[in-house]
């Protein structure tokens, strides 16, 4: 029994090191607002445990766009999905992502994107 117990102890800290990562972003403007296009990985075991949503930070952490992801993608990793007319104010060149898990929450890395000028 003492080599099972830090066997399992590892196992369960693997699993929930493995947090939703936005791996790539890319951002435009447009007439209507800013489009973002976010690739993003996260090991999805169906409806209990998926990545459900990423955001786009202004630099104070105000949250300027909510992306919802409404079902899982098992399948299909890494993915990208898209948010357009996001409203940036002026004097902002950098925001940040964050993406989430239905079962962990907000991941606690994030990516910096430098908008195009």
């Amino acid at each position: 029994m003492r080599i099972l117990a830090p066997l399992l102890l590892i196992a369960t800290t693997s699993a929930r090191a493995d947090g939703p990562v936005i791996e790539d972003a890319q951002a435009r403007s447009t007439a209507q607002g800013w489009r973002f296009d976010v690739t993003m990985r996260h090991p999805d075991t169906g409806w209990d445990h998926y990545a459900d949503g990423w955001e786009v930070l202004a630099p104070d952490g105000t949250r300027l766009g909510l992306r919802p992801l409404t079902h899982p993608h098992e399948t299909e990793q890494p993915f990208t999905r898209s948010l357009s007319g996001i409203v940036i104010p002026d004097g902002i060149t950098t925001v940040t992502l964050r993406a989430r898990c239905s079962v962990d929450g907000w991941a606690g890395t994030t990516f910096t994107l430098p908008l195009p000028e």
